[in-house]
């Protein structure tokens, strides 16, 4: 049924792919089971188990996207990698309309992910507050400021967001505080082009670490700003 070049043999709990890496190898299923699941807001959230015959993985084949979840053996887990040459084949032997459709498909998919988790992930209450902030990404530092905030993380306004599960050193500048909070934070959803073009581009961020003052400053802040 399938042209399956090789096979690969997973241990129980062991991860076949991440969310937010990169590849677009197709697999199938050829014994045990593999679950599917995001991780939003430090929790993971299961979408779904495949089981033997079942394909995962085409997402990233159609889209050209980045691993929009995490693939995890459960038991003893044998898959099989799908022919990519023959896949390329039948992909590009479609008609330009049905190829576009079937790329829109899945953007579409991956974008209303990336909501779901933008929704998800806000447990804390957040206000519209625009803060001052610096960070570096791989070529210089980039200044920009955030839409709103939380005690658990904000969202950046920038045209270039890191991909999903990007960590990085936040440097956030507090009115009245002389010197700015320095915090380890990890992108938890993206907002990029093509997105809904009435928000701005950015990316939400959870704070993962930062010193017991600067987190004394940050809530003293936030208890200021945020409604009783």
């Amino acid at each position: 049924m399938f042209n399956i070049v090789s096979e690969e043999t997973y241990g129980d709990d062991q991860i076949i792919f991440k969310e937010g890496s990169s590849g677009d190898w197709v697999y199938v299923v050829l014994s045990g089971s593999v679950e599917v699941s995001k991780t939003i807001g430090g929790k993971k959230y299961v979408m779904g188990l495949i089981r033997p015959d079942e394909v995962f993985g085409e997402l990233a084949f159609f889209g050209r996207v980045k691993r929009t979840a995490t693939a995890r053996a459960i038991g003893k887990t044998n898959v099989g990698i799908l022919d990519r040459t023959s896949l390329d084949v039948e992909f590009n032997g479609l008609s330009a309309d049905f190829r576009g459709i079937l790329v829109a498909l899945a953007k579409k998919f991956e974008n209303s992910m990336n909501r779901t988790k933008e929704y998800t992930v806000r447990n804390e209450v957040r206000t519209a507050k625009s803060l001052s902030l610096t960070f570096r990404d791989r070529q210089s530092f980039i200044t920009s400021y955030s839409k709103n905030i939380s005690s658990g993380g904000l969202f950046i306004k920038t045209e270039k967001p890191f991909p999903n599960g990007e960590q990085f050193l936040l440097n956030l500048q507090l009115p009245d505080i002389p010197e700015p909070l320095k915090i380890n934070c990890e992108v938890v959803w993206v907002r990029a082009q093509g997105d809904d073009e009435r928000k701005p581009l950015g990316m939400g961020v959870k704070f993962c670490e930062m010193s017991k003052n600067d987190n004394q400053m940050l809530q003293g802040y936030l208890k200021e700003i945020l409604p009783a």
